[in-house]
């Protein structure tokens, strides 16, 4: 079982509308209502794979409950914790081009008690888990060590832990020693303060974060692949992508591939390219189901192409 923890869930709308164009009344090819948050959404891909998984989320108001339904209707296992404020709500506008728009809300402010009861109700689900996901930036009213007590406490109870955030929550973090953590290119970058322009560059930054406390870094580098850097090797993945639809919550269905497939070595970074690949060719942030993976069209190796240039250096 897979538990999974979203600080700051969403209820997420997407929109596809043939272009974007300011100031003008556009019509929608296309729409969904999703429920929101990379913890909900590492869950419900986890779910499509058809194995078990717990949402452990705070929820507010009716979007709060909205989420809660839509995720029950997924199988997936929701264990709640009641907030005051209401639960954000997110717009994604999506160009055939592969373009999104995102416009993200705050979310609600969470007081102490709700920041302690969120800890207990992960330490109830824990001793269940096989890997507790910890996923997302921290709603107001959250510290940034906030994670970095989470993950103390998991491995206190025995449970390993995948993380996937980024500035001061990540570096805060790291001095807990989480088994994963799951950057991109630019949170990648932000960790270790300089740009990266190369996979070298990035097999660098990962080596530093490792250093830094993490077990193993799985790094997605968008259209150029993903990187696995751990303390017993180096591995790069690819899989070929014949049309970008939308790239939201790919990362996600890519970290939850890479858990449940046993959350480390080169086959779980197979995996995890797999289903980021498959997540990108689907709409909105619907998470893909085995059929819509093609493993075989996944390359794993560790002959690193240290020297390629990034297609989008991470600044």
């Amino acid at each position: 079982m897979i538990l999974t923890v979203t600080p700051n869930p969403s209820l997420d709308r997407t929109y596809e509308v043939p272009g974007l164009v300011r100031g003008e009344v556009l019509r929608a090819t296309g729409e969904r209502m999703d429920p929101g948050g990379k913890g909900v959404n590492v869950s419900r891909a986890v779910a499509a794979a058809g194995h078990r998984t717990v949402a452990v989320l705070p929820l507010g108001g009716a979007p709060g409950a909205l989420v809660a339904a839509l995720l029950g209707e997924q199988g997936i296992e929701v264990a709640p914790v009641p907030v005051a404020g209401h639960t954000r709500s997110n717009i994604a506008v999506a160009e055939p081009d592969g373009t999104l728009t995102k416009i993200n809300a705050p979310g609600p402010e969470l007081t102490t008690a709700e920041s302690e009861l969120l800890l207990a109700a992960v330490r109830r689900h824990s001793a269940r888990a096989d890997w507790i996901a910890c996923c997302g930036s921290l709603p107001r009213g959250l510290a940034p060590q906030w994670y970095a007590e989470l993950v103390a406490r998991a491995h206190a109870a025995g449970a390993k832990v995948a993380l996937d955030t980024s500035g001061p929550s990540l570096i805060a973090a790291l001095r807990e020693r989480p088994d994963v953590v799951k950057p991109n290119a630019e949170e990648l970058a932000q960790a270790v303060g300089r740009p990266l322009a190369t996979v070298g560059d990035a097999v660098k930054a990962a080596e530093e974060v490792r250093e830094l406390g993490a077990g193993a870094v799985l790094a997605s580098l968008g259209a150029d692949g993903q990187l696995l850097v751990t303390a017993s090797g180096t591995y790069f993945g690819r899989a070929p992508v014949a049309t970008v639809r939308s790239n939201v919550g790919a990362g996600d269905a890519s970290l939850a591939g890479f858990l449940a497939a046993g959350g480390e070595g080169p086959g779980a970074l197979a995996a995890a390219v797999a289903h980021g690949a498959a997540a990108v060719q689907l709409p909105g942030s619907v998470m893909p189901a085995p059929g819509d993976l093609d493993l075989a069209a996944v390359t794993v190796t560790d002959a690193v192409p240290l020297d390629r240039v990034l297609t989008e250096p991470a600044p």
